[in-house]
């Protein structure tokens, strides 16, 4: 019976323990650029100051192995922020390629021994400049795209105004042209030395006419009187 109970005590007071043990929410997602510095942090909230808390890393393949410290990965130790709660630390700096992975924090104690969710931390390198031009120059090859882009624009413009004018004027000179040689040719000379000729036989048939007349009437008068006479 005393057995039994002290099972029971001890199961009650491990079930106690653990309950009073709560994990803060982890930072689910960290991107940072290589070279640079990050810091993943590990918080919970319980009573028990000894617990002890290591920070291990997982693997694609769900393997699981404790975080190697060195120059460039440190551990913190666990300090009360809150009453009740505490934060333990895991720096990088400088940051490499090979430590992108999902890290958690893995908490033992007194009949404790949880994982947190973890953190995944992704470390990127930044594309290389194939040109390194400074801001100085960049605003001058602006500048001049601006104004060879301004010319482009006014060019056609200008070459189809002045293309039209030149066409207006040929049009002009055509119409010019086909006036004059309706006159091409044509002496004026020429023109009255045969109105010339037309006019004169008609009026010289008309004076010779009326002196036909009057020569026939002066010979009816000579007639006339010569009968007249006996």
């Amino acid at each position: 019976m005393g057995i039994i109970t002290l099972f029971l005590l001890c199961s009650f007071v491990v079930g106690t323990a653990q309950s009073k043990l709560t994990l803060d929410r982890d930072q689910p997602y960290l991107r940072k650029q290589v070279s640079h510095e990050a810091k993943l942090e590990c918080c919970y909230n319980t009573g028990d100051k000894s617990l002890n808390v290591t920070w291990v890393k997982q693997t694609t393949n769900q393997s699981i192995h404790t975080v190697r410290l060195s120059e460039g990965v440190t551990e913190g130790v666990p300090k009360e922020v809150a009453p009740g709660k505490s934060c333990g630390t895991l720096t990088f700096y400088p940051l490499r390629l090979c430590h992108s992975g999902l890290y958690r924090c893995k908490l033992r104690g007194n009949n404790v021994n949880v994982l947190s969710h973890g953190t995944y931390l992704q470390i990127y390198k930044p594309m290389e400049k194939t040109i390194n031009l400074s801001e100085t120059t960049k605003n001058t090859i602006l500048t001049a795209e601006g104004v060879l882009l301004l010319l482009f624009v006014l060019l056609p413009s200008i070459s189809l105004l002045s293309k039209s004018k030149r066409l207006n004027v040929l049009e002009k000179n055509k119409i010019t042209k086909e006036e004059e040689n309706i006159y091409q040719g044509l002496n004026l000379d020429e023109c009255w030395s045969t109105y010339d000729q037309l006019e004169r036989p008609q009026t010289h048939g008309q004076y010779q006419d009326v002196g036909n007349l009057k020569g026939k009437e002066e010979e009816e008068e000579e007639e006339e009187i010569q009968l007249e006479k006996p």
